[in-house]
């Protein structure tokens, strides 16, 4: 059987033959979910493309036009696809954002997660770091001199400096130049608020944050991609240990991880 492909000139889409099958379950519309939802993981449906009519849609699922309204409007909500009156039903462009929400949802309540989200952070940060060594520009640079500078009068005034903290974090992912993981980093920054809150407001910690932040810029800014990794690393690994109520070992996380 066939589902469309990209439209042809004219609006009318392009079949291609990806094997859909008649639905057995006994949820119907459930199926039918199932079967679009693995079509665009499988990149054989992309964004832009355009579904059938809802009849022929029903005619090649073998079921009723109901359970394909039920399916098109679960696939709506989930936004996967996007219902235009007079134009048809098209798929939509999936955003890491989308992706990452129902993480977020799933991991906010359960604090043991943490340490889950602080072993990705590893794994991440330290590359954007790099990255943002390669690819800064003058006024990304110029940006988070500002940022830390911000940060270095709060931490002055006894203030925690949280908000320049994010923002440092926020300004290397912009340099990194890639939109998809730096905003999965975003995500697992946003779930670990209020671990941030805590570690900042640790007596000392405000100023080796700022401490911290300083060496990583640096590093960036001399276009040192290994020096920028290894500063953030040991930046995790230190607030990591100041959330877990432990204080890093040396070399714990690298050459200076408890520096």
């Amino acid at each position: 059987m066939s589902v469309p492909g990209r439209r042809k000139a004219g609006g009318e889409p392009a079949d291609h033959a990806i094997g859909l099958g008649p639905i057995k379950s006994t949820r119907i519309y459930e199926e039918i979910v199932r079967q679009v939802k693995q079509l665009i993981a499988d990149g054989r449906l992309k964004s832009g493309d355009r579904l059938p009519p809802e009849r022929e849609l029903a005619e090649k699922f073998v079921v009723s036009r109901t359970s394909v309204r039920e399916a098109l409007r679960a696939l709506e909500s989930l936004g996967l696809i996007e219902i235009r009156p007079g134009e048809g039903t098209f798929v939509r462009q999936v955003s890491i954002d989308a992706l990452v929400a129902p993480l977020a949802l799933v991991m906010t309540s359960q604090r043991e997660a943490i340490g889950e989200l602080f072993e990705a952070r590893r794994l991440l940060e330290p590359a954007i770091a790099a990255l943002a060594a390669s690819r800064a520009t003058p006024e990304e640079v110029q940006e988070m001199e500002r940022i830390l500078d911000d940060q270095a009068r709060e931490v002055a005034a006894g203030r925690t400096g949280l908000a320049q903290d994010a923002a440092f974090h926020t300004a290397i992912g912009t340099a990194a130049h890639n939109r998809a993981i730096t905003r999965i980093v975003h995500a697992i920054m946003d779930l670990l608020t209020q671990s941030r809150e805590e570690s900042l407001n640790t007596p000392g910690r405000p100023t080796r944050s700022h401490q911290d932040h300083r060496r990583i810029l640096q590093a960036i800014a001399r276009r040192n991609a290994a020096a920028a990794r290894q500063a953030m690393l040991d930046h995790i690994v230190a607030v990591e240990g100041l959330v877990h109520g432990r204080t890093p070992e040396r070399g714990e996380g690298g050459r200076r991880a408890g520096a």
